[in-house]
């Protein structure tokens, strides 16, 4: 019988100080790759426990967020439970949190102060706005940074700006964390010490947010919201078909338009029309361009749509629902334990070896305290 293969970060301990999206994010893949994560929780659990209750009376956010985990309640304004988490740490090998700005310090968990004791330990300190500026002591949350960075004011219809509909800063924040902390792992395999890691959700959604700034820096102006249009190509948006899809097109060159031309709209003859012979020509007479494609759709189903694009070798896709993501046949799930049972979640993105991941258990409030507990116990022997 063989055993199951080691994972890459088997032997690496995560302590993590962390609430809501971005840090849980971050360790749930470090989790995933075999970290052992110790999640430090409030008496009251994470708060993002009760952002909802539909996974089984769990809440979603929870659930993909903090598989493989285990769950430790302390305080760490309490002298006992804090002595607790410096044993911990003692023997920790990466060190996150994401507490309102200044509490680990306030605490005695400054990054710092812990690093010159454990020099070998890596930190990662996430906030909203990083340090050092007018808005460090800000609250931040998902959508407020998607309004300050500007990502909301490009996002959404003409008509005014929208919220892209999941918690992408968050998001950003955490891939960029989890990146970070496996390049501090292999450079402290070449030198022997840790590292000091600090990454925001602003600036994780203003690196995503180069090509809009260089954009208008270059040219004096942002780029449109165009809903599900595209600012500079036509045809590049969505028509309703006669069965009540949306289908999303997207001509990239002239030969894909001539094929489209020939085999979806009929009409071999179109790009020779004055306002179709070009994409800069297309742009200008947008309104009557995607009038008359969409009247061809129009008579369409989803499945003729499908068939034609295919056939033209156009590049397309639907509107889909939730509903209609659920039965998608790219997506990928996987099974993961929960305290009220089995739970489906889509599995992480990446494969390794073709084989999709074991996910470990989401856990309850407070279930590893006891365990933990006694395994950083003070070991002192009392003096005489």
């Amino acid at each position: 019988m063989t055993s199951a293969p080691k994972k890459p970060l088997q032997d690496v301990l995560v302590v993590a100080f962390e609430q809501a999206v971005a840090a849980p994010y971050c360790t749930s893949r470090l989790a995933d790759a075999g970290a052992r994560v110790i999640k430090i929780e409030r008496p009251e659990g994470d708060f993002a426990r009760g952002y909802d209750a539909a996974v089984g009376g769990l809440s979603s956010y929870f659930v993909w967020l903090n598989r493989g985990k285990q769950s430790l309640v302390a305080d760490i304004k309490n002298p006992d439970d804090a002595a607790l988490l410096h044993r911990i740490i003692a023997r920790a090998d990466v060190v996150v949190q994401n507490l309102a700005p200044g509490a680990a310090a306030r605490a005695g968990f400054g990054s710092a102060a812990l690093r010159e004791k454990h020099p070998r330990l890596i930190t990662v300190d996430i906030s909203g706005y990083g340090a050092g500026n007018a808005y460090t002591d800000m609250k931040a949350y998902d959508l407020l940074v998607q309004a300050e960075s500007g990502l909301a004011g490009i996002t959404g219809h003409p008509a005014g700006p929208g919220r892209v509909g999941v918690s992408v800063c968050d998001i950003a924040c955490g891939m960029a964390a989890h990146a970070a902390v496996l390049e501090a792992l292999i450079g402290r395999g070449q030198t022997g010490r840790g590292s000091a890691i600090e990454t925001d959700l602003f600036a994780g959604m203003a690196d995503w947010m180069n090509v809009p700034l260089l954009y208008f820096e270059g040219t004096g102006q942002a780029p449109a919201r165009m809903g599900l249009a595209h600012p500079s190509i036509c045809p590049y948006g969505a028509f309703a078909t006669s069965d009540g899809s949306q289908v999303l097109i997207s001509i990239q060159n002239e030969r894909e338009w001539r094929n489209f031309c020939r085999v979806v709209m009929s009409e071999p003859e179109l790009p020779e029309h004055p306002h179709y012979t070009s994409n800069n020509a297309r742009v200008a007479n947008r309104a009557e361009v995607d009038g008359h494609v969409g009247s061809v759709f129009a008579t369409m189903t989803r499945d003729q749509a499908a068939a034609k694009l295919r056939e033209a070798g156009t590049a397309y896709g639907f509107v889909n629902s939730v509903a209609e993501l659920a039965h998608h046949p790219a997506l990928r799930r996987v099974g993961i334990d929960t305290p009220h049972g089995a739970a489906s979640i889509i599995a992480p993105p990446a494969l390794r070896d073709g084989v999709l991941p074991a996910l470990g258990r989401v856990p309850d409030i407070g279930e590893h305290s006891a365990d933990i507990r006694a395994e950083f116990a003070d070991r002192k022997v009392p003096a005489e």
